[in-house]
């Protein structure tokens, strides 16, 4: 048997095929507009993703989604999408997400919005719940983390700093999640809505969203 944590580390890894590199998720904005210049604005932007934006959110849904009716929480995690990118986003990283599990460890899952998909897979493979959100929320900041070191831009060891900085973070949110319901779900993070509604009409674009 493969020691789950091994197969939770490859399916959130920067090498799995969902395009993750692909996206911003808003922060190309936020560097445009001179609002995340520095390592620091950039970890307070993150922590405000993860905490009070799609972190918290995808963090509910994939727990639910263990045991939950993927249809309809699939269609509540498109329904919270506050832009057309962002909504994209989570479709296209969640067909592909699932696509690929499908194809490696031969299960049958559905193509769903990208937390609702890990949910599932974590079902399919029996993998432990705390743990795939942990790193879940590890993958996603360090992806946007990435991001930041390229646009703003900074040095790969500043975003790796930022990474660490977010761990325990990434930690505690996977353990709220664990025991939330979907009364629990949602956020408030004005400024990230914004910043990914306002990126389709960028002059100039590197990201998807």
């Amino acid at each position: 048997m493969t020691d789950p944590h091994l197969t939770l580390h490859q399916l959130f890894s920067p090498a799995f095929p969902v395009g993750a590199f692909a996206y911003s998720h808003g922060l190309e904005t936020a560097v445009q507009a001179g609002e995340v210049t520095t390592p620091a604005a950039l970890q307070d932007w993150l922590a405000v993703v993860l905490e009070h934006g799609a972190g918290w959110t995808d963090a509910v849904l994939i727990s639910q989604a263990v045991t939950g009716d993927a249809e309809d929480l699939s269609a509540l995690a498109l329904a919270l999408s506050p832009s057309s990118e962002r909504r994209q986003e989570t479709l296209l990283q969640g067909a592909a997400f699932a696509r690929t599990v499908a194809d490696v460890w031969r299960v049958d899952l559905p193509e769903y919005a990208y937390p609702v998909a890990a949910g599932r897979a974590v079902a399919l493979l029996d993998l432990p719940v705390g743990a795939a959100i942990r790193i879940y929320l590890q993958s996603f900041a360090a992806n946007l983390a990435s991001a930041g070191v390229r646009l703003i831009p900074l040095g790969q060891t500043d975003g790796q700093r930022i990474v660490q900085a977010l761990a325990p973070l990434s930690q505690s949110l996977a353990a709220r999640a664990m025991t939330a319901d979907l009364d629990d779900i949602g956020g408030f993070a004005p400024l990230v809505d914004i910043a990914s509604m306002r990126h389709e009409i960028l002059y100039s674009r590197l990201f998807r969203s």
